[in-house]
């Protein structure tokens, strides 16, 4: 069976883009892959420094990953300080690592651009990422666009280290979703919460709605016809629903005849969202109030990953000479 390794930071709140470009293939895979996702609580490092709201989302993240339906009993779920090897891993892929090759990274040129300090952690932030990665042997890492980069970063550092010391990790592949590409937010841009344009689809009903509310639109008249294609609120509704479900096929035969008003759109999002989500929902208040579970989960899942950490850092070690 191949092996999938995913990490996902504790930023905010998981949101609709989330779950569209990653979060559901997880779901898809579990039954057919050995999964292993970790909560990157030592990335967070580089844009925060609240302890407090770190524990949070931290937890939190888990908390949604499970109501969304990764099931603890087929995918590893586990905390990135839980695996404390990954930052030994790390300097040895930095020993590794030439300077231009962090020069080069896109994510960290964005990152700057939005305001955030140009730490020697957010600079060598790939680094970490391919030791996340390479510490569990995986096969497959599915990504979205955004992340391309970085795979190839953590694929170049594997390979650089294997040409000094030996076969010692596995290169791996990445996979990206199809269907999923990059999927807008309440302005149009793509889905963030460094844009602040997300949609919960935890939230309660009244703000969900309002939030909904909030999609830009241009200002086609309601009777005139409408292209979904370049229509937000269309976007969104497609990633939720599929792009060949029924309802995605009627709702843009409605956009294309005339007479559907934007906002009558947005109540058709307002609708499928509750429609989609009423049992990750339900399931989420649920695990809010058992801590112990959430505590259990964590433990097997770095229990899983130790085993596979174990091996590979002997490899590694044995291969400099410690």
């Amino acid at each position: 069976m191949k092996r999938i390794l995913s990490g996902i930071q504790p930023s905010g709140q998981l949101h609709l883009g989330n779950y569209a470009g990653a979060i559901r293939q997880f779901i898809e895979m579990q039954d057919e892959y050995e999964m292993f996702i970790f909560v990157a609580s030592y990335h967070a490092m580089t844009s925060g420094r609240d302890a407090e709201m770190l524990r949070k989302t931290t937890r939190q993240v888990v908390i949604d990953y499970i109501a969304f339906g990764l099931d603890p009993s087929k995918t590893n779920l586990y905390l990135q300080q839980d695996v404390p090897e990954v930052t030994e891993l790390c300097w040895m892929l930095a020993c590794v690592c030439p300077k231009h090759l962090m020069d080069k990274a896109t994510s960290y040129k964005d990152k700057v651009a939005k305001g955030l300090p140009a730490s020697i952690g957010l600079y060598t932030y790939p680094i970490l990422q391919a030791a996340d990665i390479l510490i569990v042997d995986p096969d497959i890492v599915p990504v979205g666009e955004d992340q391309v980069q970085h795979i190839e970063i953590t694929r170049d550092l594997a390979q650089k280290f294997n040409h000094y010391y030996g076969q010692v990790f596995k290169v791996p592949q990445y996979r990206l979703r199809e269907d999923a590409g990059v999927l807008p937010g309440i302005d149009g841009q793509k889905m963030s919460k460094s844009y602040d344009n997300t949609i919960d689809p935890f939230m309660p009903e009244k703000p969900l709605r309002k939030s909904i509310m909030k999609i830009v639109t241009d200002s086609t008249p309601q009777q005139a016809p409408k292209d979904p294609d370049r229509c937000t609120v269309f976007h969104i509704f497609r990633a939720i629903a599929g792009r060949d479900d029924p309802r995605t096929l009627d709702l843009a035969k409605r956009y294309r005849a005339g007479g559907m008003g934007y906002g009558q759109a947005k109540q058709a999002l307002y609708e499928l969202i509750l429609d989609h989500f009423a049992d990750a929902r339900q399931r989420r208040a649920e695990l809010m109030n058992d801590p112990a579970y959430i505590d259990k989960v964590l433990k097997d899942g770095a229990a899983a990953a130790q085993e596979k950490v174990r091996t590979v850092m002997q490899r590694a070690r044995a291969a400099v000479g410690l």
